[in-house]
């Protein structure tokens, strides 16, 4: 090899090297000054992680509802926060409700857990095999979200949002808040050509009267023109009425023309079915789930959630001709009736622990 030709590769050698370790400089620089500008976050960021604005949001959530769904694309949905998350919390007592209850079981490889902090997101990925982080722009999960305040606005106004990109996506679900136990398959018991089913905390005899008292904390949709249109008319609403939190404005909106326009059909579910403590379901018989609702703290709640499995135990051991004649019936409210008799409430704590977004 002449020496002219040495030194050209020399040369070339150099010049690769001196390009290659700009480049990675830059980089540095540039993923510093994001790190250092707020601009990119490495506190929160396991697989799924995703932030409002991404544009491959759509992509990795669709990428989970499929592994999760049902051949007919139905998914079930739940919310998970650091408050709710800790063993033998309220996770862990919704989860253990699906291995009590009468072909529950199954329906777990459909549920998808939506973690809405670092700690959940972590706590989901032990005890389930789905499961979803979800970041909101500008707000901080790890910390308390008082009731009513901007920041618990802007939550649970992102919970009508997330459904509605789910119904968009394709996809039926039913979302259930955690603190709801699942006692059988309630898929038998929706009406077969309703759009959208939702609980009641007081159900007055008719499941098509608009006067029923809806909890939007468990909910059944099919995926269709109309629901994302009365999604998108839930969640715009919450400028017409902005003192007003989602469930709330879904009792304005439900007498609303629009509703008639799209040609929506309500159902509200049988609190026989679909109980809870505010009206609960008196036949174990027939109870599909129960809602820890007319209850406000975590330590209540967990108490008298502890309570409704133990309840459920002492049924299905019963032999079969006992069941019938619905000798056991719900001890609870048990600890949640106590705080009626309560004339002073400390807001503050009760809030700390129970005002989050439970999706």
């Amino acid at each position: 090899m002449s020496s002219e030709i040495s030194t050209q590769i020399r040369h070339g050698a150099l010049i690769i090297t001196f390009v290659t370790l700009s480049a990675l400089l830059l980089y540095t620089d540039t993923y510093s000054y994001l790190l250092s500008s707020g601009s990119f976050s490495s506190s929160f960021s396991p697989p799924g992680l995703n932030h409002s604005s991404a544009p491959d949001s759509n992509q990795e959530l669709e990428q989970i509802l499929k592994k999760a769904s049902t051949v007919n694309k139905t998914v079930i949905l739940t919310s998970l926060n650091d408050a709710w998350a800790s063993p033998g919390s309220i996770i862990d007592l919704f989860l253990k409700s699906f291995e009590l209850g009468d072909g529950t079981h199954k329906l777990l490889d459909h549920l998808v857990i939506v973690a809405l902090d670092q700690k959940a997101y972590n706590r989901c990925r032990i005890v389930h095999k789905h499961c979803y982080a979800l970041v909101t722009e500008d707000v901080d999960f790890q910390q308390e979200a008082f009731f009513m305040t901007p920041k618990y606005s802007k939550i649970v106004w992102r919970k009508i949002d997330f459904l509605r990109t789910v119904l968009e996506l394709g996809y039926t679900f039913v979302f259930s808040d955690s603190d709801i136990m699942w006692f059988r398959d309630p898929f038998p018991r929706f009406f077969p050509d309703a759009d959208f089913q939702i609980a009641c905390d007081y159900f007055l005899g008719r499941p098509e009267d608009l006067n029923n008292s809806p909890n939007s904390g468990f909910t059944y949709v099919k995926s269709n023109n109309r629901t994302i249109a009365f999604y998108k008319f839930w969640y715009s609403s919450r400028e017409t009425y902005p003192r007003l939190h989602d469930q709330d404005v879904l009792n304005k909106i439900k007498f609303d023309p629009f509703i008639s326009e799209i040609g929506i059909k309500i159902r509200f579910l049988d609190t026989a079915n679909f109980g809870g403590l505010c009206e609960p379901s008196r036949d174990l018989n027939l109870v599909c789930t129960m809602h820890v609702n007319c209850c406000i703290g975590m330590e209540r709640k967990v108490a008298d959630l502890k309570i409704m499995l133990q309840d459920w135990r002492s049924f299905m051991s019963l032999p079969s001709d006992l069941k019938n004649q619905s000798i056991i019936s719900w001890r609870v409210p048990h600890t949640c009736r106590f705080q009626k008799q309560e004339k002073i409430i400390n807001w503050q704590n009760i809030f700390e622990e129970d005002a989050f977004w439970l999706l």
